[in-house]
């Protein structure tokens, strides 16, 4: 069984869309777990349009992007886990293609085609465009673990709730990097999404209006708690090596 995780919040434009694609892929015993914050235009009603069995509605209040994933990733039961946004377009196979990896990985990463809000090609892949891949320093200095493209096995997500600080540190960058010291991480070059770029969609790229001691003092957050994690992991590991 895999879940299917989604922060939703005024998303009627482009959800249905969104859930097209990605229902169309899952089995009939699979999930997807919509956590929607308090929207205030038709998309909790488009949701239930749909009368799936497969999909489950949270109410939340929370005005917090990353504390509305982790509302759904707190109810999800499958073992595996997939992060969606409310506004791209899953690609064909996405859900067979992360499944056979993540029989070996604990996390894939897979790439994406970064499109308008019509879906007209932007730039044929995220990775180049960004400078992808693995690695702690690299991904606090800049993260690249976008939760849209990202599927991981449940143990993954244990690991990593509750989530440290979720105002200061993305839900999708902390899962990323909390994989890379647990498991196995992969970034594969192929693109199972169409990465879609307007203007109310809430992760920027590009030209982040944050200040740049908003920013600094983020990274710092992230470096502190990450360091946290792995010297209490590490202790675990430890622990149990000699138990």
């Amino acid at each position: 069984m895999i879940s299917v995780c989604m922060a939703a919040y005024n998303g009627e434009k482009y959800i249905k869309q969104q859930l097209d694609s990605i229902l169309c892929q899952l089995d009939r015993d699979d999930e997807i777990v919509i956590s929607d914050d308090n929207s205030t235009d038709r998309t909790v009603e488009i949701i239930k349009s749909y009368a799936d069995t497969r999909i489950r509605i949270l109410n939340a209040n929370f005005r917090n992007f990353s504390k509305n994933f982790e509302n759904a990733l707190k109810n999800a039961q499958g073992d595996y886990i997939f992060l969606s946004d409310q506004d791209d377009v899953w690609l064909p196979d996405k859900y067979k293609r992360c499944l056979e990896i993540l029989q070996k990985y604990d996390l894939v990463v897979t790439d994406s085609i970064l499109v308008d809000e019509d879906l007209k090609e932007i730039e044929p892949s995220f990775f180049d465009c960004f400078s992808s891949g693995k690695g702690i320093i690299k991904n606090i200095y800049r993260g690249r673990y976008f939760g849209s493209c990202m599927a991981f096995r449940k143990n993954a997500l244990k690991y990593s709730l509750p989530l440290p600080q979720p105002k200061a540190i993305a839900h999708d960058l902390w899962i990323g990097l909390v994989a890379e010291i647990t498991g196995k991480v992969l970034f594969l070059k192929e693109p199972y999404l169409l990465y879609r770029r307007h203007e109310n969609a809430i992760s920027q790229l590009k030209n982040s209006k944050r200040s740049l001691y908003v920013k600094v003092h983020g990274r710092l957050i992230l470096l502190k708690e990450i360091i946290l994690f792995y010297l209490k992991y590490k202790l675990k590991l430890k622990s149990c090596q000699t138990n």
